[in-house]
């Protein structure tokens, strides 16, 4: 580890350009902002589709109600509707747009649904709780930006939680992932695996520093952001509900192609997800020649 290990920096709300947001991410700090119409127009929509896919049940409790694999029936039904769902995009767009960045060069990949459940019931598959990891090192670029926001309300025994520890080298089994294996063979089946899952993910190698941690609770629509390149986790639920939460990712094009990004500690992956990122203001994919461009450097 560096000896001069940046300390993770949060701000409620802060006031500072997108360009600048964006080089406080890459410097490992994480920002968090109170909910605004548009991120609350993100959640309402959210909570319709979980509402009614769970009926008449609270669906933060309905794991107690439900066997395993009909709760996750439930889920593998639901978060394809809000995935593909057309208004997603378009309150994201709005969304984004209100965070001033520029719509003309920022991407996004589609807006994702999660859920962690309480007490061990259901942590693999559909409702995967991550080891410590960054995203980078399952093949996304150095620039990207990571967005969470909480659909209901959550408690520090639900939510994600970052390691500032992990801000510098950390021996990894990144160099066996490949992006487009990974699509190939294992994205679509997520809803398969119940109890188990046997899918070969990016994970230390070596004893990672947990503590201290920074544990950050948003207000439901609250955002946060961080870097891609943040080591973080999800924190063990044992608040006895399920906690439903949207994340997606943006990058800035002009950032990608110039390489201005996190450091590269120790990502040793292949492929890239660039392919899935479109733009702000039409959702034209990615340029091809920006992903090629993207995998040419080290």
């Amino acid at each position: 580890m560096p000896d001069n290990l940046v300390v993770t920096v949060t701000y409620s709300n802060p006031q500072f350009s997108d360009e600048e947001r964006r080089t406080r991410l890459y410097e490992g700090q994480v920002l968090i902002y109170p909910s605004r119409p548009e991120s609350v127009a993100l959640i309402e929509f959210a909570q319709t589709l979980v509402t009614e896919a769970f009926g008449a049940l609270d669906p933060e409790t309905a794991q107690h109600d439900l066997p395993v694999e009909k709760f996750a029936g439930i889920l593998s039904e639901l978060k394809p509707k809000f995935i593909h769902h057309p208004q997603s995009k378009e309150l994201l767009q709005a969304l984004l747009a209100s965070f001033d960045c520029d719509v003309d060069k920022t991407y996004f990949d589609v807006p994702r649904l999660r859920s962690s459940t309480s007490n061990d019931y259901l942590t693999t598959g559909i409702a995967y709780a991550f080891h410590p990891h960054r995203d980078t090192w399952y093949s996304a670029p150095l620039s990207q930006v990571n967005w969470w926001i909480p659909v209901f309300e959550v408690v520090p025994e639900n939510v994600m939680t970052f390691h500032p520890q992990g801000w510098g080298p950390v021996k990894n089994s990144s160099g066996r992932y490949d992006y487009y294996e990974w699509n190939r063979t294992s994205r679509f089946n997520a809803a398969q695996h119940i109890g188990t899952d046997t899918r070969e993910q990016p994970k230390a190698e070596e004893p990672v520093e947990l503590e201290p941690r920074v544990t950050l609770v948003p207000e439901p629509g609250g955002v946060m952001i961080f870097s891609g390149n943040q080591l973080h986790s999800s924190v063990p639920n044992n608040s006895g509900k399920t906690r439903y939460s949207i994340d997606f990712r943006t990058v800035h094009v002009d950032d990608v192609v110039n390489r201005r990004e996190a450091p590269n500690f120790d990502c040793a992956c292949t492929g890239t997800t660039l392919r899935d990122f479109i733009r702000v203001r039409d959702l034209d994919r990615m340029p091809e020649d920006v992903a090629l461009s993207y995998e040419g450097k080290g």
